[in-house]
């Protein structure tokens, strides 16, 4: 790729900016409390003030603390008895780097919605860039690449986690980070193959009983690793994307031995390769993620610390005490979690989410501020994709399979895996423990749905070379699918950023009678 690297930039940057401009327009409003953000604002503020998360005042059903934020009092913090004691100890059971990368904004810019909701807002924005940059790494074609920086861009799903001050697009962020490290670590792993057989002359099948070279420090699956690793540090869910992405690392360190002409390339990714992925993949990860906990393990303030009896009786103590006390929390949030079967108007399984059958109502008012010019009105921030997007992925994906099973070719098998990695366990605690979950948690998955539909449309248009008919054909057909997606995007995006509505226009908004 080293025609066009000036547009290779420019063009994903563009689009970028595009993306920016669409989440940071009005991102204060509204000047409310959104859904879940009444645990992570709060949780990210403690962060920055203590260390550690901290309970504050009020419940679920009463938010006192949420509605002296939304005033400008930052004294949330519920006091333990004695009266003048220090703020009590929170129970959360989430990994706290969501919640600092929250907080960051916060720190910048205040505890105000817009404060608490920026974090996100650049997370999502560079993702747009990273999709856009992995795709056009993938597909060769910037053209492809900022297709799918657009798509991204102006999914609902995506716009709407952007602008709300959760977790899931952090995790997000972070696992697609990975991924194109991953991509980047192929490429640079075949050029070091590549580099050794002419080297040798073109002579391949010896060296090193036919398994090859060592191809020593490999920086790209470290970086891999760390971003991993931060998406464990946000949900736990990311340990699937972590183990995924591992094997399917090493599969291509295997791939590339045999495109060397190497007689044992499997045996040479086990030997050769399989020590470093570990290093990177597995204790990289592991590292990050103790790090995340560095203010509950620097504070006597959090839950589950017990630090009187750890520093008690030396530094060694300390460490054991206070590592056996980290354990038991883990241990004890891994069972709230495959615990929570709560009811919850919004939820859905794991097996409606590709067709949007139940999104979530982040937000919702008929008297919106200042009204809408009509005597019924509708303020909304409706947690869905957009429906032209999410089709075609269904249908991309289908195409993948077909794809992969004929060909092989790697890149239908890496976004394959991504989307398994983060749907199919799913499956598995809807049924075994019926568990609370929402269409939200689709999030990880949605640059590996734009790229499926970026590589279907690469297939179409063909490659370079390919009929003029045909490639006509095929960019006639990804460009309306690509206005569709433009224009459903505009069509739904009231009821995605809060836009006061007529209860009419509203209505008509609302595609199916489970979206309300």
């Amino acid at each position: 790729m080293r025609d066009g690297v000036l547009w290779g930039w420019i063009g994903p940057l563009l689009v970028t900016a595009f993306a920016a401009v669409l989440r940071l327009h009005e991102l204060g409003r509204p000047h409310d409390v959104v859904f879940d953000e009444t645990y992570y604002a709060k949780d990210a503020f403690s962060l920055i003030r203590f260390g550690v998360e901290r309970a504050t005042y009020g419940t679920n059903d009463d938010p006192i603390a949420d509605r002296m934020l939304l005033r400008g009092d930052l004294d949330i913090f519920e006091r333990c008895v004695p009266p003048d004691a220090a703020p009590c100890p929170e129970y959360v059971v989430h990994p706290p780097l969501g919640k600092w990368m929250i907080g960051v904004g916060e720190w910048l810019f205040g505890v105000t919605p817009f404060g608490w909701r920026v974090a996100a807002a650049v997370a999502g924005v560079v993702s747009v860039l990273i999709v856009a940059r992995v795709a056009r790494r993938m597909t060769r074609s910037t053209l492809l690449g900022c297709l799918a920086g657009l798509l991204l861009a102006v999914d609902g799903l995506h716009f709407v986690l952007s602008r709300t001050a959760l977790l899931d697009v952090f995790l997000m962020m972070w696992v697609l980070a990975g991924f194109a490290c991953l991509v980047a670590d192929r490429d640079w792993a075949r050029a070091r193959l590549a580099a050794w057989v002419e080297q040798r002359g073109g002579v391949t099948g010896a060296g090193l009983e036919g398994v090859g070279p060592s191809l020593g420090w490999r920086p790209w699956r470290i970086a891999a690793g760390v971003c991993l690793g931060a998406a464990c540090a946000v949900k736990w869910s990311g340990i699937f994307f972590l183990i995924a992405f591992g094997v399917m690392s090493l599969v291509w360190d295997a791939g590339a031995r045999r495109a060397a002409g190497l007689r044992t390339p499997y045996r040479g990714a086990v030997r050769l390769d399989a020590q470093g992925a570990f290093g990177a993949l597995a204790l990289v990860p592991a590292a990050v993620y103790v790090l995340s906990w560095t203010g509950w393990f620097a504070s006597p303030l959090g839950y589950g610390r017990n630090w009187d009896r750890a520093t008690s009786q030396g530094p060694v103590y300390f460490v054991f005490d206070s590592v056996r006390s980290w354990i038991g929390y883990q241990l004890s949030a891994l069972n709230f979690h495959t615990g929570l079967e709560d009811d919850h108007p919004y939820q859905s399984e794991p097996w409606q989410w590709p067709m949007l059958l139940r999104p979530v109502v982040f937000h919702y008012s008929d008297e919106p501020e200042g009204g809408c010019g009509a005597a019924k009105c509708s303020e909304e921030i409706l947690g869905v994709g957009t429906p032209v997007i999410w089709f075609a992925a269904i249908l991309a994906l289908i195409a993948m399979i077909a794809w992969y099973v004929a060909t092989r070719d790697w890149r239908a098998g890496a976004v394959l895996l991504a989307y398994a990695a983060g749907w199919l366990p799913w499956f598995y605690y809807a049924i075994a423990d019926n568990r609370t979950m929402f269409l939200f948690y689709m999030a990880p998955l949605l640059p590996f749905m734009v790229l499926t539909i970026v590589l279907a449309a690469g297939l179409l248009i063909g490659p370079a070379g390919a009929p003029a008919r045909r490639t006509t054909l095929g960019a006639a057909v990804t460009g309306a699918f690509t206005l569709l997606a433009l224009a459903n995007f505009a069509w739904l995006y009231p009821v995605l950023s809060a836009e006061p509505l007529m209860f009419e226009e509203w209505r008509a908004r609302m595609l199916w009678p489970s979206w309300i």
